[in-house]
């Protein structure tokens, strides 16, 4: 995090330049006596460190506002120190980023900006990307995602189909997939296949070869829309049966997820493509759900997930610009557990290096916060008309 003092110290200087400018003006034209002087009760005459804590509590755009009040305060919410202490100081907050939103700037805190950082304007970076500001600027789509959107509007989506996977689906304390199927209020179950399993009926949530292995929900009682669920290992108890799923998840996190091809006489977990078996999932979809372990408890590195999602959307699967929802999961929310920032997850799975359009919405697996903005966000860039 940026401190502080260095924030003000670059405001400092700023005001300095400012009224020595303003002072040598000043004496260059006695004939206009004191009324360039600033006497009496003024924002200006406030010392720099009041300056900017009455900014830190001010919303974008507010500082947008009192930027156009006067020359001087136009240069002090100008300072680029100033905007990317914001940015700094924000990003954790934010709950949602994506392909459009993800900030293009250094994400590091030093504490002096470098002559290339200089040149980075952090205030319009800051408007661009904060979710506040977002929503009121229109953004001229890129040209990949101009023709996307051409092409899938000539193919109406009746039903879409999304491919649910990723190691948060085995690893929280709390089965996300348990929750949706248990929260009509949130997600109606449209429709739910079922097998035979040992003379009981039971859900079917495992795809191993078939698309049509899944399970249908309503958004907004009006779009239907399939989820078929890839899980890294073939047993179906572990969604069923709780104790089963704890056991996996403690026993078995290292181990290789049968989606993909690994090296052979390998140890590591880096896929280096999919298991042909499921590659008819991957070409039939519309979009896929990448469900991430986002407690900060979690002990292992991005290489691996990174990976899988580039495997995923490899174009010779057929996953070419098919748009990709990263839930950013957590087991519950309390005040005193810790997630990992949205952004932070977006830069560690380098997801701004990828063509396909994608987002990064933070989740809880126990009361699906933020769900439902993803599907939303996830129809949109399908082609389904919202």
């Amino acid at each position: 995090m940026l401190s502080r003092s260095i924030v003000v110290q670059s405001l400092r200087s700023i005001r300095e330049r400012f009224f020595d400018t303003r002072r040598q003006g000043n004496e260059q034209s006695d004939d206009q006596g004191p009324g360039n002087v600033v006497t009496g009760p003024s924002l200006d005459n406030v010392p720099v460190d009041m300056q900017f804590l009455i900014m830190t509590f001010l919303s974008p755009q507010d500082l947008c506002r009192l930027g156009s009040t006067s020359t001087y305060w136009r240069s002090m919410v100008r300072d680029p120190v100033l905007w990317k202490y914001f940015l700094l100081r924000d990003m954790p907050l934010w709950q949602s980023v994506d392909h459009s939103s993800v900030p293009q700037v250094k994400l590091t805190g030093s504490a002096v900006l470098d002559d290339s950082e200089m040149q980075l304007d952090y205030m319009a970076e800051y408007l661009r990307v904060c979710p506040a500001c977002r929503n009121q600027w229109q953004h001229q789509p890129r040209v990949f995602e101009s023709v996307t959107s051409f092409f899938q509007s000539l193919v109406p989506v009746s039903e879409p189909q999304f491919a649910m996977f990723g190691p948060g689906l085995e690893q929280l304390e709390i089965s996300l997939m348990n929750t949706i199927m248990c929260s009509p209020h949130v997600l109606p179950v449209a429709g739910l296949p079922q097998r035979q399993i040992d003379g009981a009926t039971v859900p079917l949530l495992i795809v191993n070869s078939s698309i049509g292995s899944g399970i249908s929900f309503k958004y907004k009682d009006q779009h239907r829309f399939n989820i078929a669920t890839l899980y890294s290992t073939n047993s179906l108890c572990l969604w069923i049966f709780r104790s089963a799923r704890e056991r996996a998840r403690l026993e078995h996190l290292n181990l290789r997820s049968k989606l993909f091809v690994y090296e052979e006489d390998s140890e590591s977990n880096i896929p280096l493509s999919i298991n042909p078996m499921f590659n008819q999932v991957c070409q039939a979809v519309n979009g896929f759900i990448f469900v991430v372990n986002a407690e900060t408890e979690r002990d292992r590195g991005w290489e691996e997930e990174s990976a899988q999602i580039r495997v995923i959307l490899d174009p010779a699967v057929g996953a070419l610009s098919h748009p990709i929802l990263v839930l950013s999961c957590v087991s519950r929310e309390t005040a005193d557990r810790r997630r990992i920032p949205c952004v932070t997850v977006a830069h560690q799975l380098q997801l701004g290096s990828l063509t396909n359009p994608w987002m990064v919405q933070d989740t809880s697996a126990e009361t699906l916060t933020g769900l439902l903005d993803g599907i939303d966000w996830l129809l949109r860039h399908s082609g389904v008309k919202l």
